[in-house]
């Protein structure tokens, strides 16, 4: 398992990341200035999709509906990685928060290369095929986003986990503001009544989830180009699945940390 001096040492490596979650890249604040002007450019039908995607996000919310990731393929990838034999989540509490990283990390970089080849090959047709597209991301990153959340122990049955895993893809899309007020959001959350108060918070889903559709933004329109749409599409699509993978390695981390730090004893106080 991991030393109580390794675990602190990630813990501020994990506040530093945090503290640099300032501003936003120049190409961020541009896919935000242009939400209304998309509504007029876009297809209405394009408009649509993206509205069921927003409902869909709110089943998920309940019950996991589509989305809900396999336990048993991320068991399987955990073992391939460590090779610690895992059959249910109760076997992760002996996988050191190290090893998780290092699979999170990997798994990551595989879901950035197939985000690359999903955009480019959405690109192609541009207009036509953004409507394949935009599902087809979504699923990706709540893939990415959930089989991180296994990988560090958490179970998607329970709804609180399914908030947190909306809670990184809200965090990853939000400016700087945002991205503190989520923080304090997600302090403390294995608190069942701080869990709760998030969950409460989340009954305006359709605002929470806003900035994450917000982000599509010039980066879809411009996949609407065709055959320049190749280009934007890769781009888009991996830079959207690469921070939120990043976002919730890291955010999942942090809980893990915390947790074992807590078993033994730590009186550690975090700023």
């Amino acid at each position: 398992m991991d030393s109580r001096d390794y675990l602190l040492n990630e813990l501020k490596a994990i506040e530093k990341w945090e503290k640099d979650q300032k501003g936003l890249w120049f190409w961020e604040k541009l896919t935000r200035l242009p939400f209304k002007m998309l509504d007029r450019f876009t297809p209405k039908f394009i408009q649509e999709k993206v509205g069921t995607l927003l409902d869909e996000l709110g089943s998920y919310i309940q019950t996991g509906g589509q989305y809900l990731s396999n336990e048993k393929s991320v068991f399987n990838y955990i073992e391939k990685k460590t090779g610690r034999a895992v059959s249910q989540l109760s076997d992760l509490e002996d996988i050191s928060v190290e090893d998780m990283k290092k699979a999170s990390l990997a798994l990551g970089e595989q879901r950035k290369k197939a985000a690359t080849i999903q955009g480019a090959s959405t690109g192609i047709g541009g207009i036509f095929t953004l409507a394949i597209d935009i599902p087809a991301v979504l699923a990706l990153s709540l893939k990415t986003l959930q089989d991180i959340a296994i990988i560090h122990g958490y179970d998607l049955k329970e709804k609180k986990e399914r908030v947190f895993i909306i809670k990184c893809l809200q965090y990853s899309s939000a400016d700087v503001v945002g991205k503190q007020a989520i923080l304090n959001e997600l302090t403390d959350f294995n608190n069942e009544n701080k869990s709760r108060e998030v969950i409460s918070q989340l009954q305006g889903w359709r605002e929470v989830t806003l900035a994450y559709t917000e982000s599509f933004g010039w980066k879809k329109l411009l996949q609407m180009v065709p055959v320049a749409g190749i280009v934007f599409g890769a781009f888009a699509n991996r830079s959207m699945v690469s921070d939120l993978a990043e976002t919730a390695t890291m955010l999942y981390q942090k809980r893990r940390i915390l947790e074992r730090l807590e078993k033994e004893g730590s009186n550690i106080v975090v700023d």
